[in-house]
């Protein structure tokens, strides 16, 4: 299986990328975040068009998360206490998917920033209660930076939400439910930024950060084949500022 995450900032104005995206890459599950749409205007009689069953979060012009999945889609949860469209869940196939769209946090004395600390604590309590018999894979846009490395200058980040010591903790803990990092793990010294600043060319620069995980649960990481960056996602006529990330998973059957 192919799961695959994506903040596609605006799947309104990004629909044709993501269609064209989807044929060409053909994930059996894409997880989404800031769609900036409502339920009601989410695309999902054009997704369904392309083989994709899914379900979507979303309250309007902000957050919204949503599955793809051409494998199944069953038992979706949406939301976590905040009532804010940043998390969704479903059992795609023989794995339970889950979307995340992190707050950003904004600064370190901002009111935000704490709630930040207490959404990923939440989503770490709810991985508590979770059905250990389906694995899990846990993806989306984190905004932490879970080291320098994933950082292209952490000297101008200091100071900053996305590699403050708290976020990177409060990431740790959630890891340690039970889940490993796949870009790291199958790349130990490789950047693999995903989202890139619009300006100053940072994209081009290679000016990034590495905040889209693929949080894959422990007893999947032998299977894992393949994870990658779909860096010429980000190029062309109007991109989200994410790439694409996919995992490769070998699965029996």
């Amino acid at each position: 299986m192919r799961i695959a995450t994506w903040n596609v900032n605006s799947v309104r104005a990004r629909i044709e990328r993501l269609e064209s995206w989807l044929v060409d890459r053909a994930p059996d599950v894409l997880l989404l975040q800031e769609t900036k749409v409502a339920d009601a205007a989410f695309p999902a009689s054009r997704l369904a068009g392309l083989g994709y069953e899914s379900a979507h979060h979303g309250h309007g012009q902000w957050n919204g998360v949503a599955i793809l999945s051409r494998v199944g889609l069953r038992d979706v949860e949406r939301g976590l206490s905040d009532g804010e469209a940043r998390m969704i869940s479903a059992t795609c196939g023989p794995l339970r998917c889950t979307s995340c769209y992190v707050p950003n946090g904004r600064a370190l004395d901002d009111p935000h920033y704490a709630a930040k600390l207490r959404w990923l604590e939440e989503l770490r309590v709810r991985r508590t209660a979770r059905d250990a018999a389906v694995p899990e894979i846990l993806a989306g846009d984190f905004n932490v930076a879970p080291s320098d490395l994933d950082c292209y200058d952490p000297a101008a980040f200091v100071g900053a939400t996305h590699v403050s010591a708290p976020e990177r903790e409060a990431l740790g803990a959630l890891e340690a439910t039970g889940l490993t990092d796949a870009w790291r793990h199958q790349h130990p010294d490789a950047p693999g930024f995903s989202w890139w600043d619009y300006r100053a060319g940072a994209f081009h620069l290679d000016r990034g950060l590495r905040i889209d995980l693929l949080l894959v649960e422990d007893a999947l990481v032998p299977r894992v084949r393949d994870v990658t960056v779909d860096r010429d996602a980000r190029r062309g006529p109007r991109p989200s500022d994410h790439a694409p990330v996919w995992v490769d998973v070998e699965l029996e059957g």
